[in-house]
């Protein structure tokens, strides 16, 4: 009787603080909070009401409740029109690319990074790859259109000075698909390579002074130890990039391509069409339809991604 006493008495010493108590005594970071969550829930839960119009014939007359049912009609637009194949193609076909050769690229500067070990250079370097991730893209379109103009660098610069024939590159297609996986390259790396360097901070250290006893060199620290302790952030960041396999960047094929109409084959994707369609036509029901079936194919795909991650290595699953 005693002893069952005594486990009752430490288990209530372990028992978790009451909401009460918890209120009273974390209340200042709950202050703190406060701004944030109120903010999450004015920008990101109040507008889901608005969802309903991607099922309604929406008038500004009638309003978002009073606008009559469509039904899934608004869904249609996207794969009748003409440019269905052609935007879903690009769309997915440009996200392959960035996410194949943006974690590669970041993964390699993350680790170059790693080499550095003056801390000073190192800091200098990691504000010199960031510095394109917060730079406007109006701004990079503006910069690109110096270097792609008629009378811009590179025919100015290169290929007059040369006896080359100058190129219009706003009306030349084919040059766009390097031009636009070249300028996200550029933009991106520098946030994922230094996600990627933070993770490698934090490796144990013991774990490369072994392999330099053990006689191994500096590629074989990076194969043996560094790539195999970053697998867990890599399959977290490539699911979530799989995610928005269905969205664009709307600046990177809008913006940089400067909305040129003889370009809109390899420049057109799902955000840009809707964006087109929406300032033809007006269309608010058919614009927010498809930013719905965007982030359902979205959600569809983490979560297959994430269960084929779970069957092969659990313990490395985002959820």
């Amino acid at each position: 009787m005693v002893f069952v006493m005594k486990r009752a008495a430490a288990s209530n010493a372990y028992r978790k603080p009451s909401v009460k108590r918890r209120l009273r005594k974390y209340w200042p970071l709950y202050l703190l909070a406060l701004p944030s969550i109120a903010y999450l829930i004015i920008n990101n839960y109040m507008p889901m009401v608005g969802l309903i119009l991607a099922f309604k014939d929406y008038s500004f007359a009638d309003g978002i409740f009073g606008s009559p049912w469509k039904g899934f009609g608004n869904f249609t637009y996207l794969f009748s029109s003409k440019w269905a194949a052609i935007m879903f193609r690009n769309t997915v076909l440009y996200n392959v690319v960035f996410i194949v050769l943006g974690t590669l690229f970041a993964i390699f500067v993350a680790i170059l990074l790693g080499e550095i070990k003056h801390i000073k250079v190192r800091n200098f370097f990691q504000a010199m790859i960031l510095i394109p991730h917060l730079v406007s893209m109006v701004l990079v379109a503006y910069l690109v259109f110096a270097f792609l103009a008629t009378n811009g660098f590179i025919n100015k610069g290169i290929l007059e000075p040369t006896g080359a024939k100058a190129i219009k590159f706003y009306t030349a297609k084919q040059y766009w698909p390097f031009i636009l996986v070249l300028v996200h390259l550029w933009k991106g790396f520098g946030f994922q390579s230094v996600v990627y360097f933070a993770t490698i901070l934090g490796f144990d250290k013991t774990y490369y002074e072994a392999a330099v006893v053990d006689g191994a060199g500096t590629w074989q620290q990076i194969t043996k130890i560094t790539l195999p302790l970053l697998k867990p952030t890599i399959i977290i960041l490539t699911i979530m990039a799989i995610g928005r396999m269905f969205s664009s960047d709307f600046g990177l094929f809008y913006q940089i391509p400067m909305n040129s109409g003889q370009l809109y084959a390899v420049t057109t994707t799902i955000d840009t069409f809707t964006y087109r369609t929406l300032m033809e036509e007006h269309d608010v029901s058919r614009a927010l339809a498809a930013g719905f079936l965007q982030s359902v194919l979205g959600f569809i795909l983490v979560l297959g991604t994430n269960l084929v991650v779970r069957k092969i290595e659990p313990e490395n699953a985002l959820f």
